[in-house]
């Protein structure tokens, strides 16, 4: 290559000097003298310059290079992987697959409480689709469940206590079943209350007399619920408890035993879930339902467990078959000993609390009630014993005739056939034919009273009804709020009642529903679908006024409270009860 190059400046060379003797002594060669020769001296003076500026160019370049390679390695080193503005498809992939579908077969309400407040700085909460911080060397991506293991309230649970907590409550009442699955955190020594899912299937366990089996089947959905909200990390240390109502006490012994033993075998075997030792799968006493109902009330409403004790709320549960009063009374007074009086420690304070349960009087049981009152009065009329089936109530005072059994609390031309069985009780076939009057409400109300046995003999006075002994409410808790539930909100609720409403705002409503009184009610399109596909509304409502004026004797201008939630979580004993049973043992060690 060189020799080439040597060859052809050589060749260009000769031309050049050729053309210069030739034409040496004309103006344009003198011209081209004169050019070549500034020429040959400016390349003289250029090449050195040129040799001299580009290595130093050529080095700074090099450094520069180096330099941002180096500052790229270090990025790379300590710039954790989850800051990188990337994710791989596999780790998109994987956060899709954490979306769990939500069951269509079961009736799911999802709550969260507002109950805890904290002041405290709080460290930040990683967000549920953010990857969890660990080693530098692998980031890790959480699991569905690692929010469900993580509070907002706090980072570092209290000493010895786990920082999240589950308990299943699964409440056996009369008309279905219900299971409550309640999160607890432990960032104080008690648990604190941050979410509920509550779902209920019907009918309940009390329907499958004859297969217990089948009642034990009949909690598979509530049990799925259960498994796809609790962390599969915390299976193992989260408890349930079965806790039977007034349906199954109603049953009868053997039958219901033979349901329960059945229950506790199927959640045994085929649950992951421990089962609560003491009571775990129990009919519940009606007193313990009562006392868990109050605490859940007031732990809600913050009466309880704060630094100085507070005065509390009463409470009024109507389920199906029971119904529960608890309240505890002014400290002056003195609940007087018996079953009725209930000693409670809670948050370092003592609490003395009466309370009783009526089996016998929940709605479902009342309706049978009333109409059996008038079908007894019936059947004393026709076989001329009336004072020995009914004491004290003349059948003349009543419309009765032959081939029918009116009842004033029913709407007019309404028919329902009573079963004998249920007045006679006995394993007669027969029925009997009730038309509904319609009345109203004072004729209806005269049934109740009846029903309700205010003339039964009080061995211990004061007594509320059906010889029970109860402290004044009027005297010994005048002042304090008192919470309605469970079928007091049910029938009250939809009437577009508020939410306080004094003993007469509910009698004048009682009035308007037993009258038939449309106009009352024509801005609430809901409230008359509701009264014209129950043909039993004016005779719940005149139980429900007559439990709380008659029996319980609440004065008149007194308020009420109805409540079917308090800060998002479900009212009734369910809570309680979860909370007594985190008190009984350490479960997530």
């Amino acid at each position: 290559m060189q020799s080439f190059q040597q060859n052809e400046n050589t060749t260009t060379s000769s031309a050049a000097f050729k053309d210069l003797i030739e034409n040496r002594d004309s103006p344009r060669t003198r011209a081209r003298r004169k050019t070549l020769k500034t020429e040959k001296q400016l390349d003289t003076i250029a090449e050195p310059n040129m040799a001299m500026n580009n290595k130093p160019r050529n080095r700074m370049w090099m450094r520069t290079t180096a330099f941002l390679l180096f500052l790229g390695c270090v990025i790379l080193f300590f710039v954790p992987e989850e800051k990188l503005p990337f994710k791989s498809s596999s780790e998109l992939d994987l956060a899709q697959e954490t979306v769990l579908k939500p069951n269509k077969n079961v009736n799911i309400e999802h709550s969260k409480s507002d109950k805890i407040k904290d002041t405290t700085p709080i460290a930040p909460v990683v967000p549920k689709k953010s990857k969890v911080s660990g080693p530098k060397k692998a980031a890790k991506i959480p699991s569905q469940n690692s929010s469900k293991l993580s509070s907002k309230h706090c980072t570092v649970p209290h000493p010895g206590r786990p920082l999240i907590q589950y308990a299943l409550m699964l409440d056996a009442g009369s008309t279905g079943s219900r299971i409550h699955v309640y999160r607890f955190n432990y960032c104080k020594a008690s648990p604190e209350l941050e979410d509920e899912i509550f779902a209920h299937i019907e009918p309940g366990l009390s329907s499958y007399g004859a297969n217990p089996e089948a009642a034990a089947n009949s909690l598979n959905e509530l049990m799925e619920i259960a498994l796809k909200n609790v962390p599969k990390e915390l299976y193992h240390c989260t408890p349930v408890a079965v806790k039977a109502t007034a349906g199954l006490r109603l049953l009868g012994l053997e039958k219901s035993e033979r349901i329960l033993e059945a229950v506790r075998e199927h959640l045994d075997t085929n649950y992951p879930f421990p089962i609560v030792e003491k009571d775990g799968v129990v009919i519940m006493d009606g007193k313990d339902e009562g006392v868990y109902a109050w605490i859940t009330v007031n732990y809600l409403l913050d009466t309880l467990g704060s630094g100085k004790k507070l005065p509390t709320a009463a409470i009024f549960d109507l389920g199906g078959g029971s119904t529960q009063i608890v309240f505890e009374p002014e400290t002056r007074f003195e609940v007087a000993p018996g079953e009725h009086k209930y000693e409670l420690e809670y948050g370092g304070h003592k609490y003395i609390l009466y309370q009783h349960s009526y089996l016998h009087y929940g709605l479902m049981e009342a309706r049978k009630a009333i109409k059996r009152f008038m079908a007894k009065l019936w059947i004393s009329t026709s076989s001329d014993k009336k004072n020995n089936v009914v004491p004290g109530v003349a059948a003349s005072k009543l419309d009765i005739s032959d081939d029918h059994i009116p009842h004033p609390c029913l709407p007019k031309n309404y028919t329902e056939e009573f079963p004998l069985s249920d007045v006679l009780h006995s394993r007669d076939e027969d029925a009997i034919t009730i038309v509904g009057t319609g009345a109203g409400h004072a004729q209806c109300r005269f049934i109740v009273e009846q029903v309700l046995n205010k003339t039964t003999e009080c061995p211990l006075s004061p007594c509320s009804f059906n010889g029970i002994y109860q402290p004044s409410l009027d005297v010994t808790f005048s002042v304090h709020d008192i919470y309605a539930f469970s079928y007091f909100y049910d029938r009250v609720s939809p009437l577009g009642i508020p939410t306080d409403f004094s003993l007469k705002e509910l009698r004048d409503l009682t009035d308007a529903v037993c009258e038939g009184n449309d106009n009352q009610f024509s801005h609430l399109p809901e409230a008359m679908k509701e009264i014209k596909k129950n043909p039993h509304y004016c005779m719940d409502l005149t139980f429900i006024y007559g439990l709380l004026h008659i029996g319980y004797e609440i004065p008149l201008d007194r308020e009420v409270k109805i409540a079917k939630k308090i800060k998002g979580i479900e009212t009734g004993w369910c809570l309680g009860a979860a909370i007594a049973v985190l008190d009984q043992n350490l479960w997530c060690k």
